[in-house]
């Protein structure tokens, strides 16, 4: 067993899926419509147009390695998600100091089998002293590729962009340092406060007129803040760890990463952080 499929072992991704034409209970054959098989567990993880060419996982991580190749990053990790309809897999990209916290930067590639998600490469960061995650915007990043047949050659293209992500990442950081100087103060935090849990923008933050739900997160946020704050300062890098943490460890019970990677927590994540920045 080579080392590839000993890394998709261990994570659960050492499986194909094959195309297959749809069909109606009474036989009747849905035109220009298939169905994507994970081979190992017979199960459909997606519906497509029949121009839909999957990307699977041993190409990724294939493709993964090339990039370390070129790029002199390490494979560090990967992982699925709702059995298999989405993954990624990391790269080890530079760790950044801050005030003697360790900010831990990776080179992230996605996939998806259902549908939700091109292929796609982004940066993400871990801050070690609380182990708040957070993924950073891969969707803006110029390396986003449709599955259909002519993808696999457009893949060579991300080769030579990589850099892109790469430059990104140091971009992230900077803006880090930017917030990190910057002192946080009650306006910041209270359009935080409205963003994070779709307050009303326009009404004055009262906590004694919001639902018992909305005090309980709020409350909930505060606390993720205080304990930010100590350790970070009273600053707008702070008052973002406070969000990070909040929707690492407190948001829900169990893990947040799908919906930091992938969904709404991760947009509205990205969002606050671009308007923090455009306050510095």
């Amino acid at each position: 067993m080579n080392e590839q499929i000993e890394i998709l072992e261990r994570a659960g991704l050492n499986w194909n899926v094959r195309s297959e034409g749809l069909k109606t209970t009474s036989g009747i054959v849905v035109p220009k419509k298939i169905a994507l098989v994970r081979e190992d567990t017979e199960t459909v993880l997606g519906t497509h147009g029949d121009g839909y060419d999957p990307y699977q996982n041993h190409e990724l991580l294939e493709l993964l390695h090339k990039i370390g190749n070129s790029t002199g990053l390490n494979f560090h990790s990967c992982g699925q998600f709702k059995g298999g309809q989405r993954v990624w897999f990391q790269l080890k990209s530079d760790d950044h100091n801050l005030n003697g916290d360790k900010i831990k930067g990776f080179i992230s590639g996605f996939n998806s089998f259902d549908g939700s998600s091109s292929l796609a490469f982004g940066n993400s960061s871990l801050t070690v002293s609380c182990m708040n995650t957070w993924w950073r915007a891969y969707k803006e990043v110029n390396t986003r590729i449709r599955h259909s047949g002519s993808m696999r050659p457009k893949i060579e293209e991300i080769l030579k962009k990589i850099d892109i992500v790469l430059e990104e990442e140091k971009k992230m950081f900077e803006e880090i340092v930017m917030l990190n100087d910057v002192q946080m103060d009650e306006a910041a935090k209270e359009l935080v406060i409205k963003k994070l849990f779709s307050l009303d923008m326009e009404e004055r933050l009262d906590i004694s007129e919001l639902s018992t739900r909305k005090k309980n997160q709020i409350e909930k946020f505060n606390y993720d803040l205080g304990i930010e704050t100590s350790q970070k300062g009273d600053n707008l890098w702070g008052l973002f760890s406070g969000i990070t943490r909040y929707t690492t460890h407190s948001m829900k019970n169990g893990d947040n990463s799908e919906a930091k990677m992938f969904g709404r927590t991760g947009n509205l994540e990205r969002k606050i952080f671009n308007e923090l920045v455009e306050l510095v």
